[in-house]
């Protein structure tokens, strides 16, 4: 009984091997193939199913966008990559990363988070006091405007650290940063 299930498997393993695309090369000429990988003793090697064609004229005639299209209905999962291709879908929610990603670094390294959190050390604020100011300052380097524009533009960003944030933490930190400061040795 077990040895009929390990056969079983050997044969499904032969039939099912991993199986992808690849372009080979022939003289001038790409020719676009179906392959698939198995392992022959401690080796593995690539078998050719089969040869669709050249590249090119796939290319040139649409024949290998319908082919991947057609393959394409049977992936739920790459259905939804087609849908949002042919302008099929709609985002729920798009926000930029841009942003954060370029002046984060740049907040740290120059000593303004090191700064802040030295001198916010011991007060006790509810919210984070150095991200609120984080994203006062990343709003007003790429669009003028009030704490209120600050917020509404946070919606459209990914910023980490503001989700939480509302206007009233806004005001409160530009408060803080009118409070007179004792020379400090962080700079």
């Amino acid at each position: 009984m077990a040895v009929g299930r390990c056969r079983h498997y050997i044969l499904w393993a032969k039939v099912f091997a991993p199986m992808f695309f690849r372009v080979t090369h022939a003289g001038p000429y790409q020719y676009f193939q179906i392959a698939r990988s198995h392992r022959d003793g401690k080796t593995v090697r690539q078998q050719t199913l089969l040869s669709l064609g050249r590249l090119d004229v796939l290319q040139a005639s649409g024949q290998l966008e319908a082919l991947l299209r057609s393959g394409l209905r049977l992936c739920e999962r790459l259905t939804v990559v087609e849908a949002h291709a042919a302008g099929k879908t709609e985002p729920v929610a798009l926000r930029r990363i841009g942003p954060d990603l370029v002046f984060s670094r740049l907040w740290e390294q120059s000593g303004i988070q090191r700064c802040l959190l030295q001198e916010l050390e011991g007060r006790r604020y509810e919210f984070s006091v150095e991200r609120a100011i984080y994203l006062t300052v990343l709003h007003r380097l790429f669009a003028s405007g009030s704490d209120r524009a600050a917020e509404r533009w946070r919606e459209q960003y990914r910023i980490s650290g503001t989700e939480g944030l509302d206007l009233h933490h806004l005001y409160r930190a530009m408060a803080f940063l009118g409070d007179p400061v004792v020379p400090a040795s962080c700079m």
